[in-house]
């Protein structure tokens, strides 16, 4: 290990090093399991470098999290971009995320059965993920409730995760029939009518 570890890579570099160390050991190891001494062995630093950037194991995993959602999210909102219907827009985007998520080794690692559950309580406490679904849903009309309606679509997306449905398909279907008018429905009340769904989903 050098005394220059840091040259060239200060600050958000150094940061962003770690992190990327941080993932490979998440993916051999699980991230539940992984330790600072591991990352730091990994990134090719001490720990006390770690916890010069990260206070502690929690505060590592949290900052790895919210870097992997901004990522996710800045790609599926971009592809979401080509619907013009709400309803389809918000199914997109979901199944977009849970595709990616399921499709990443490091990150699937993250929802694997054996910590499926810690890192769900985690991102659900986070108020990062959270206002990344808030800035898509009130991109055009934000509401009183959009902190609810936030919170809620955090909540739908990590169940998915943690207990996905048989196929796309039947995660589709679900998204518009049950999350897409609760989310978008002027008065929850009318989301179902006479066992109907609402056209709050754009149908």
């Amino acid at each position: 290990m050098t005394r220059d570890w840091l040259d060239g890579a200060r600050g958000a570099l150094a940061a962003e090093r770690i992190l990327d160390a941080a993932g490979r050991v998440f993916l051999a190891r699980g991230v539940h399991e992984a330790d600072v001494a591991d990352i730091a062995a990994e990134a090719g630093c001490s720990r006390a470098t770690v916890y010069r950037y990260f206070e502690n194991r929690h505060a590592l995993k949290t900052a790895y999290m919210h870097r992997e959602a901004r990522r996710v999210a800045e790609q599926v909102v971009r592809e979401a971009a080509a619907y013009d219907d709400p309803g389809a827009q918000l199914t997109e985007t979901v199944l977009g995320a849970l595709r990616i998520v399921r499709e990443t080794p490091v990150l699937a690692a993250w929802f694997a059965p054996s910590g499926g559950a810690a890192s769900a309580q985690l991102a659900a406490a986070s108020q990062v993920i959270e206002s990344l679904c808030a800035a898509f849903l009130g991109a055009d009309d934000p509401g009183e409730d959009l902190p609810e309606r936030a919170r809620w679509l955090v909540r739908v997306i990590l169940s998915l995760l943690t207990l996905p449905g048989r196929d796309e398909d039947d995660e589709r279907a679900m998204l518009r029939r049950f999350v897409v008018p609760g989310l978008f429905a002027e008065d929850p009340a009318d989301v179902v009518v006479g066992g109907t769904v609402a056209a709050a989903d754009g149908r």
